[in-house]
């Protein structure tokens, strides 16, 4: 058996670009993207992503090279995600939710040779970019602007278009080979901030594996039709970018994650599929105006629903409306979803609390992995299966990251004995479903988006009159979670005030990092070790109101974030810990 070698006939590198000329191929009449009255069948969507990757040769992107772009759910995002790696290149989605300080930094991180910037976002990717021209001997990449293709505006940030470069591009032009499928295809950052953030990168091959396994995991059948509510700069929309074409599905995009948008792309599409964070169980049940709750949908959705443990008494409402609810747990570092509540059909017979209470759980570990599991930290031995014993969620298998970019020491730290460390602390109950307790990084999940409280306490350490601080999730009525933080004054015949300490803050991080209430102390209690007691400060907190309350957002509300003046941003992520 030792002789048979690999042939061209039976050995292909895993890819999940190679979903696309397959979609052409047989799927090719079909509709693959709706976007306002924009339409594109299968192989209209092959032939551009074609044209931009030959486009993007010609500008001297080659193999290995990051390609970044800033951008809400357009069709051109989603593109992006087949030409770029068709070209050779790594794509890398940022976050439109960032500062410009983040921006700047993962521009620079990463080494972008090429920058499209939706024309929303023309501000905000300005502003990184002068932040990169002002250092000396610094690179700034290409920019090209994605104008908005059902409704053109005219916003440039220089020459480069984005449809200018799909018209000018050849679709017939040889495109390099995929000669190794453990090649990078996408980079994706954990942080973003301007403090060390990490670059995730994922492999042709792990990418692949990731997105069969959550097609089959999900039971996502032939042509269904996708609501792109999840932000596709979240782990590459959790794979599900390529699994469309894999699956000769719709792509419904929409910019807004208003309840109205929502119902409305739901019945006018016959939307089968869609993402979000437990966030948007919110919106949708609140609604734009009193009715929206009362909704009834005619046909039942499927949500894949994470980024925080979703309340059961919110599952439970979802479900009475006809949304059919499955929960996941996943990272940036694994490609997305890696543990995923799968349903047992006795379950059914339970009453519907018990169900949503079953639900809320992360569940078992996807078919992409080779293990998951929960062990002590200190001698890596499995808990034991009684829903009690903590230890730390472990991750082994293909749709784990290859690693971090430039970063050995993070990697030193996440791979231990032949495992992925998480850094989240969870249980295991009696029938092998994992479910999060805590986390141990201090990682707190708003709206679905990531906050390290540490990235917030060095701005707040940064305050003049603040000596100590401390910052800890607290229970937020729209958003799950939000920062509570502990101050303590520098001079105590001086005042540190509230107010004072959020303006400071606000002038420093993005919107959603803001702590949403300021608590003044005499000093941060701290155990023998001088460290400070945040299971203490959580106790606190939980009892808190929010100072900066809740609001309904007025007017457009964007998934992008890319205009500053509007209200914080309904971002549908689903995985904990993106």
């Amino acid at each position: 058996m030792n002789q048979l070698p690999k042939r061209p006939a039976n050995y292909v590198p895993l890819s999940p670009v190679g979903f696309l000329p397959r979609a052409n191929a047989v799927y090719g009449d079909r509709l693959s993207v709706i976007y306002g009255r924009v339409r594109f069948t299968w192989s209209e969507t092959y032939r551009r992503c074609r044209s931009l990757a030959s486009a993007l040769l010609a500008l001297g992107i080659r193999r290995g090279d990051v390609v970044s772009v800033l951008a809400p759910n357009v069709p051109a995002m989603y593109e992006m995600h087949f030409a770029v790696p068709m070209a050779g290149a790594v794509l890398n989605t940022i976050n439109t939710r960032l500062d410009a300080n983040a921006v700047a930094t993962i521009l620079r991180h990463s080494e972008a040779k090429l920058f499209f910037v939706d024309y929303d976002c023309v501000r905000l990717a300005g502003d990184a970019l002068r932040l990169l021209a002002a250092e000396a001997g610094r690179h700034v990449p290409l920019v090209a602007v994605i104008d908005d293709i059902d409704a053109p505006t005219g916003v440039r940030l220089g020459e480069l278009e984005y449809e200018g470069l799909v018209a000018h591009g050849d679709a017939e032009a040889e495109l390099p080979p995929l000669a190794d499928e453990w090649d990078a295809v996408t980079l994706n950052y954990t942080s973003g901030t301007t403090s060390a953030p990490k670059g995730v990168v994922y492999s042709h091959r792990g990418a692949y594996l990731s997105t069969t396994s959550l097609l089959l995991q999900w039971g996502v059948g032939t042509e269904p039709v996708y609501l792109w509510t999840l932000p596709m700069f979240h782990c590459n929309g959790w794979t599900f970018t390529w699994g469309m074409a894999a699956r000769g599905g719709v792509n419904v995009c929409i910019r807004d994650a208003r309840a109205a948008d929502i119902y409305r792309a739901i019945a006018r599409h016959r939307v089968t599929h869609m993402c979000c964070a437990p966030v948007v169980f919110s919106i949708l049940l609140e609604g734009d105006d009193a009715t929206s709750s009362k909704r009834q949908l005619e046909a039942p959705v499927h949500v894949l629903t994470g980024g925080a443990p979703p309340p059961a008494a919110l599952l439970e409402r979802v479900e009475r409306i006809g949304f059919r609810v499955t929960h996941a747990y996943g990272l940036t570092e694994a490609t997305g979803p890696a543990l995923a509540c799968e349903w047992r059909d006795q379950w059914d017979r339970l009453p519907l609390p018990e169900r949503a209470r079953l639900k809320a759980r992360q569940g078992v570990s996807v078919l992409s992995l080779a293990d998951a599991d929960v062990k002590n930290a200190d001698t890596m031995a499995s808990v034991p299966r009684d829903g009690k014993t903590l230890g730390e969620i472990v991750l082994r298998g293909s749709s784990v990251m290859k690693g971090y970019l430039n970063n050995p020491k993070a990697n030193e730290e996440a791979f231990r004995g032949g495992w992925f460390l998480t850094g989240d602390v969870g249980v295991v109950h009696e029938d092998g479903y994992i479910e999060i307790k805590d986390r141990s990084k201090d990682v707190i999940i708003s709206g679905g988006e990531n906050i390290c409280s540490k990235e917030v306490e060095e701005v707040l350490f940064r305050h003049p009159a603040v000596a100590d601080a401390a910052v800890v999730a607290m229970p937020h009525p729209r958003w799950g979670e939000t920062p509570c933080a502990f101050v303590v004054a520098r001079d105590k015949a001086a005042r540190v005030s509230e107010d004072d300490v959020l303006a400071f803050c606000s002038k420093r991080m993005a919107r959603f990092m803001v702590p949403k209430k300021v608590v003044v102390m005499e000093a941060l209690p701290r155990n023998g070790l001088g460290k400070v007691e945040k299971v203490k400060l959580r106790e606190v907190a939980r009892k808190l109101a929010p100072t900066v309350t809740a609001q309904k957002p007025k007017g457009k509300t964007t998934t992008v974030g890319g205009r500053r003046d509007e209200q914080q941003v309904a971002h549908v992520m689903a995985v904990s810990r993106l």
